[in-house]
């Protein structure tokens, strides 16, 4: 007993106000320590979370490692072939910051680039406008507590010295938007210019589309996921440092106001009811990453539809397409209607939690001042208690507002998540192209098991004035064999004729030595890329003026450094009786027009010729680039061609041009091949005696059945005359 009363000196009540009575005594008595206590734990909590945390990253880090290690073992290397990638889970774990880091080393490239500098002058004003906040609440209790006491000329200075501070305000919430503007305008420079830079270097473009099929749309990634994601990481940075920023500074004015213990004690149920709320909400990185992937596939298809829209005309397929743009676009809208839904019961939980649960928290909180003497606090009248409660409810509501955004900022962070994985997958993918690593789905007629060792390898290219291959074999996009080993050699002025079936290896000898497809085995020697110009059936013509369709790629500075003038240029067009284009036009040379539509077939590929003249390369291949011009034409081009030193290398069934090359490689489609020189005589002699040949066995059949139903009429004829006799 004697223990008891030292610890409690106030007499025993066993009511339960005499109870609360004595707690409340007990603990204003031991609010020093009880104080200190509680900080010491949450610090300790603190630490031991984040010790945990750092722990778990050790632990996923080893099981990456484990998972890439056994990737590597099971992959091939070489052509993709084996399963699909599976698709990449969007959440916050350690895979989204090393792709945020990396993305942030990007868009920020240094401590003194423009960016940072930015980013700067936006913590100036975040800080500058949540201490104009505070000032601002002090200003509401005194404003309010004036009116209250009735001091109308007190109450007068107050207002105009309220507004006098809304000019800062204003200024600073202003510059806050153009910050975050100009900063998502910044990071978007910076990483479209990256992105540009990997996509339009060594090829990248080509094998992100025709030798690896990870990334299904990359012009909805570069156009569109990009800016999405520079807008959210720089809203985020405002909408996640400002309420973070209030509510530290606002907790403090808070606690020395209303007592520490009470503010930790709302924290610790905050906390509590954010964790459940966290708990319950859906994966909205996830829902958006599908979402910006369901939009770019829609969108491949109308550009598709675009790209083929005279094949689909001339099939009648549009209503084949229609029900595949349906399809593509009910999928979409089913998954938006699926993540509105979710965003609706999601959105009804956070509001009554972070409205009305945190606000009724926060009423109580503010009445402690006025139902509770707090050790050191002078006694208030009816004045400073109004203007004591005005102002903690002030701070109390931004600092709830300053939590709740950090709540919802959770889910931008989830789709800042489902952004960066998207741009973080088109980078990797980019990256693994550039190493000469490709992933995709084959479907190979003969089974792609049996190509595995062929795919898996790797030839060697080594740089040289002629064209040799050694044992080179040639696959087809979807991981067919086509040839096991081809071998042949060309030097200048060997010019060479290539004939075969559809699909027996012409176009992907082409990739090879354009450099467009690795070599799978054997070994290459050709000349550099810039030696090496090619020419398809159906020429590509670029936006621009007409000076440019014909000294593509070049631009026109390039041109003028290679000392080629506009009146060379016309020479070029008069060889291919091409000079009208230039007077068809008032601007002439600098005409622009949608080249693609505004000349005819023959038009193009006698243009693209020009550009073979303009270009003057070691080698030229073309891939059927007469087809459509007449034989006149077609003379002028190759005789042309071979006056200006270029060594010819041509796919084309036309009789017509075996008389300008030397050598012919023969497919026969089976995967045998044969490569000798050629006589162009004595081969039409020999191509004509065999479509003779080949008439008259056609005729055999039908020549057999006439003279089976000659001998039949025959037969009955003399069987009719042994009767009569």
């Amino acid at each position: 007993m004697a223990g008891q009363s030292k610890l409690l000196p106030f007499p025993r009540d066993r009511t339960v106000r005499g109870i609360v009575s004595d707690l409340t005594r007990l603990y204003l008595s031991h609010r020093t320590r009880i104080s200190r206590a509680v900080w010491i734990t949450l610090f300790v909590a603190l630490a031991n979370r984040i010790r945990h945390a750092i722990s778990e990253q050790k632990a996923a880090s080893l099981r990456d490692a484990k998972q890439r290690a056994a990737r590597r073992g099971t992959t091939s290397t070489a052509g993709g072939q084996g399963e699909e990638t599976p698709r990449k889970k969007v959440e916050l774990n350690r895979d989204f910051f090393r792709s945020l880091l990396r993305l942030l080393k990007i868009v920020i490239p240094g401590w003194r680039s423009k960016e940072t500098r930015l980013l700067i002058s936006h913590s100036f004003f975040l800080v500058l406008r949540t201490l104009i906040s505070v000032r601002v609440a002090e200003m509401d209790g005194q404003i309010v507590k004036a009116l209250v006491k009735g001091k109308g000329k007190e109450f007068l200075k107050r207002i105009v010295w309220w507004m006098i501070i809304a000019i800062p305000a204003t200024f600073t919430n202003s510059m806050l938007s153009y910050h975050q503007a100009e900063l998502s305008l910044k990071y978007r420079t910076r990483l479209t210019q990256h992105i540009h830079d990997k996509y339009l270097s060594n090829l990248t473009f080509y094998g992100l589309s025709a030798l690896d099929d990870r990334i299904k749309n990359p012009d909805q990634l570069i156009a569109v996921d990009v800016s999405k994601f520079s807008s959210s990481l720089a809203e985020l940075y405002s909408n996640l440092a400002k309420p973070l920023l209030d509510m530290t500074i606002y907790t403090y004015s808070l606690s020395r106001s209303v007592g520490g213990e009470g503010v930790v004690f709302m924290s610790l149920l905050v906390q509590l009811s954010a964790n459940v709320m966290r708990a319950l909400t859906p994966p909205f990185g996830k829902y958006v990453a599908d979402e910006a992937r369901l939009e770019g596939e829609f969108r491949f298809q109308h550009s598709r539809l675009i790209d083929h829209s005279e094949e689909v005309a001339l099939y009648g397929g549009h209503n084949a397409e229609k029900d595949t743009l349906d399809k593509g676009y009910f999928t979409l809208i089913k998954h938006v209607n699926y993540i509105l839904r979710r965003r609706f019961y999601h959105g009804f939980m956070e509001d009554f939690v972070i409205k009305y649960f945190w606000g009724a928290l926060g009423l109580l909180l503010c009445s402690v001042p006025v139902f509770v003497k707090i050790p050191g606090q002078v006694a208030m009248n009816m004045g400073d208690r109004t203007e004591t409660f005005v102002t903690n409810r002030r701070m109390l509501l931004s600092a709830s507002d300053a939590f709740g955004r950090v709540m919802f900022s959770y889910r931008e962070i989830m789709e800042l998540a489902g952004y960066t994985s998207r741009v973080a997958s088109l980078l990797d993918v980019m990256d693994d192209i550039q190493s000469g690593h490709f992933e995709k789905k084959l479907v190979s007629s003969s089974g792609t098991e049996d190509n595995e060792a062929v795919l898996r390898g790797r030839g060697t290219v080594h740089e040289s004035k002629d064209i040799t291959f050694i044992d080179v074999p040639i696959i087809s996009p979807n991981g067919d064999v086509l040839v096991k080993a081809l071998s042949f050699s060309l030097k200048d002025g060997d010019h060479l004729l290539i004939v075969g079936p559809n699909g027996c290896g012409k176009s992907s000898l082409f990739r090879i030595l354009g450099g467009l497809w690795p070599v799978y085995g054997g070994t290459v020697y050709k000349p550099p890329f810039s030696a090496i110009f090619y020419i398809p059936q159906r020429p590509y013509l670029s936006r621009g003026s007409l000076r440019q369709q014909i000294i593509y790629p070049d631009s026109l500075r390039q041109m003028r450094a290679r000392g080629v003038t506009d009146a060379d240029l016309v020479s070029i067009l008069k060889i291919l009786g091409l000079e009208h284009l230039v007077d068809m036009y008032e601007e002439g040379w600098d005409a622009e027009a949608e080249w693609r539509d505004a000349l005819s077939g023959g038009l193009q590929q006698r243009v693209a010729m020009a550009r073979l003249f303009y270009h003057r390369p070691r080698y030229a291949i073309l891939d059927e680039c007469t087809s459509s011009v007449t034989l006149e034409t077609e003379k002028t081009m190759y005789d042309n061609a071979k006056a200006l030193g270029i060594t010819l290398m041509t796919v084309s069934h036309r009789r017509s041009l075996w008389k300008y090359h030397t050598h012919i490689l023969q497919f026969d489609g089976q995967g045998n091949y044969v490569f000798t020189k050629l006589d162009a005589d004595r081969r039409l002699r020999l191509e004509d005696e065999k479509e003779e040949l080949d008439v008259r066995l056609r005729q055999v059949p039908e020549l057999e059945r006439r003279m089976a139903e000659l001998e039949a009429v025959m037969g009955e004829g003399q069987g009719e005359g042994e009767g009569e006799g």
